[in-house]
């Protein structure tokens, strides 16, 4: 018995080696690829890193391509790509060095949005474990600024430190957990949605395999992917009714990361006004028990006064801006004063598309709502002067339940941004921002064209 069996099973091991050899290859392949990015890459190397992210890229597509109706071989590779990076130290971002910092604050019981690094390492020296060794991994710019990271993550920073017993190693290893574990669930509840949608649910691994999600959110620890699970999990409740549920967990999202914010006036024709304003009270509601551990009269005041660095003061790959300031700085305008000036405009034009999209198109449907958000979401980061590749993580998952794909094309070109870290002064390549965005734009020229030709571009009201 136990030898038949022995002999069906490997049997059965040739046969699906002769039907999945090149996929099985592939993987192969991949995981050595992701093993030399992990582990064996420095950020300077912008060759080694771009080669790296482009075959990994190529693989991704070729995968999708050969085993798409093949969702327990792409959930299996999907999972292990992310575990081989599951004990490395982020190599493309120092902001994990933050997190811990956070985290351990709030375990000795101090708020990180009342309290800059800085100045507790002067007036404390050795406050925490390896507080000098946090303050200097994540650098002078953060070190200067209270945290801006919402409460419900910093939750996960307290309990990542706590678990860990004061290790770096330790706490970036429950971090990356709770990051799997979170694009397992988008896996799950974004397959389960685009059912619903009556879409192919094989798009779900554009997001689940795709490399800049492994490599920036697993590998370089950032929480857009906890924000999506949540905001994903939202959406297939409001698929299936359940409003005051969803409410509840979109909230999470928001307090995770602050972009779902942007797509509440959105609702408005998806409800009813009536209904509407319950949604959004259930989500006002559960943000605010969620912010009061962490309230104090200072809270709002330092944690906008942060927020709004993103508007006034910082600057990394951006598009239309970097347009702007060239053209103006020609004309004699000083650049710090220019940002100063661009981030105060950049709000007020965001809101006012936000809301034309609320009232002039039809979203009173899901679908409606999800495609509108992907355009609320790519003029803000169009207009945006700091568009970190992590950030357009969102749009790729949102891009899976419309007509578009232009944030796949943007989630490949965007790795040309990395060219700053090549050098010491971080200074940026302006001819590769320039092929990354034309890319972009005009990929997307293509398929507005397209839809627009096929009648699928606007929904009437």
């Amino acid at each position: 018995m136990t030898k038949n069996y022995q002999t069906n099973m490997i049997q059965r091991a040739i046969s699906y080696w002769k039907l999945h050899r090149i996929p099985i290859l592939m993987v192969l392949l991949s995981s050595l690829f992701y093993i030399s990015f992990g582990y064996h890459l420095d950020r300077t190397d912008f060759v080694k890193l771009l080669s790296l992210y482009l075959a990994l890229f190529f693989l991704c597509y070729k995968l999708i391509q050969f085993e798409k109706w093949n969702f327990k071989f792409l959930a299996i590779t999907g999972t292990l790509f992310r575990l081989i990076l599951l004990f490395t130290e982020p190599n493309l971002s120092q902001d994990f060095y933050r997190f811990i910092w956070d985290g351990q604050l709030i375990n000795n019981g101090m708020s990180p949005y009342l309290h800059l690094p800085k100045d507790l390492i002067i007036q404390n020296g050795q406050l925490m474990h390896n507080s000098a060794e946090l303050v200097s991994g994540m650098g002078s710019l953060s070190a200067s600024n209270y945290s801006n990271y919402p409460p419900l993550n910093q939750f996960i920073f307290a309990m990542s430190t706590w678990l860990s017993g004061k290790s770096v190693v330790g706490s970036v290893l429950v971090m990356r957990t709770v990051i799997i574990l979170s694009d397992l669930g988008i896996l799950y509840f974004g397959r389960k949605l685009l059912q619903k949608l009556n879409r192919s649910t094989h798009l779900i691994f554009w997001y689940f395999l795709n490399p800049l999600v492994i490599l920036e959110l697993t590998g370089n620890l950032h929480f857009e992917g906890v924000m999506l699970f949540f905001f994903i999990w939202a959406m297939y409740l409001l698929c299936n009714k359940k409003w005051l549920l969803a409410g509840i967990v979109y909230a999470l999202s928001i307090s995770i990361k602050l972009v779902p914010l942007l797509f509440l006036p959105l609702f408005l024709k998806y409800f009813g006004f009536k209904k509407s304003m319950l949604f959004y009270a259930v989500v006002g509601i559960t943000t605010v028990l969620l912010v009061l551990p962490f309230y104090s009269p200072d809270f709002a005041d330092n944690y906008m006064q942060t927020v709004g660095l993103w508007f006034s003061n910082f600057e990394f790959n951006a598009g239309l801006y970097n347009a702007i300031k060239k053209a103006a700085v020609n004309f004699g305008s000083k650049p710090w004063e220019l940002i100063k000036d661009y981030g105060k405009i950049t709000p007020i034009i965001v809101i006012a598309s936000v809301s034309l999209i609320t009232f002039f198109r039809d979203n009173k449907k899901i679908s409606s709502v999800l495609t509108s958000m992907l355009w609320v979401l790519t003029l803000y980061y169009f207009l945006s002067a700091t568009v970190h590749p992590w950030y357009i993580i969102f749009l790729v998952l949102l891009s899976l339940f419309t007509e578009f794909r232009f944030p796949m094309v943007w989630s490949l070109s965007i790795i040309l941004s990395y060219w700053a870290y090549s050098n010491e002064g971080f200074t940026e390549n302006y001819w590769l921002l320039f092929v990354e965005y034309i890319t972009v734009y005009g990929f997307m020229t293509y398929e507005i064209v397209r839809l627009h030709n096929k009648k699928l571009l606007f929904s009437k009201n």
